[in-house]
């Protein structure tokens, strides 16, 4: 097989010095109203490698990205805050498949921190790929969230471009009485 970054052949869907090279993080935090939004890169280092989340071999490119970022971030933050946090993944539907927010949650399952699946999720299935704010302004996701209650959790999707579909799914897990510590994405579309 090849590494899906560089084309060398690789045992691995991403080799090893992609991961060490090309894929170092450049983690930023994004404040949008009230929510902090930490992502690990810029979304035009990996734009190649997201776009695969419509495609079978998403899975595991997924997987990867999640395994190098996602899952070393829960367990340093799990080792300076021992309370229960769960992990809720915006709009975790299964497509080609598989859900590839679901594979960035499942990721960061510990003994203290807990994903719940798929309890968050879309009513309206619009796609906001390519268009403007004021599209996504007139055509809310509209959440319906089904999980727990009095909870303290983290939000968590793949990429970060306007922040209009993570305040309305902090407004909802709000409303239903849960404590957002913050959001975690792979990449943030934002340059600056």
């Amino acid at each position: 097989m090849r590494c899906y970054a560089c084309t060398r052949l690789s045992y691995r869907i991403i080799c090893t010095q992609c991961k060490r090279t090309l894929l170092g993080t450049t983690m930023g935090t994004r404040k949008i109203g009230s929510l902090d939004v930490i992502s690990f890169y810029k979304y035009a280092h990996l734009e190649s490698l997201l776009l695969t989340k419509h495609k079978p071999e998403g899975y595991r490119i997924y997987k990867a990205l999640a395994e190098m970022t996602m899952k070393p971030f829960i367990k340093e933050f799990i080792e300076s805050d021992d309370r229960i946090v769960y992990i809720i993944g915006v709009d975790e539907y299964v497509s080609v498949g598989y859900a590839h927010v679901a594979i960035l949650t499942k990721s960061m399952q510990t003994a203290n921190s807990i994903p719940l699946f798929a309890s968050l999720l879309a009513q309206n299935r619009v796609h906001y790929a390519g268009k403007d704010l004021q599209f996504r302004l007139e055509n809310p996701r509209d959440f319906n969230y089904t999980g727990k209650k009095n909870i303290d959790a983290i939000l968590v999707d793949d990429i970060i471009t306007t922040g209009i579909t993570l305040q309305e799914a902090q407004q909802v897990l709000i409303a239903s009485g849960v404590n957002v510590l913050f959001a975690l994405t792979l990449a943030d579309v934002n340059e600056s």
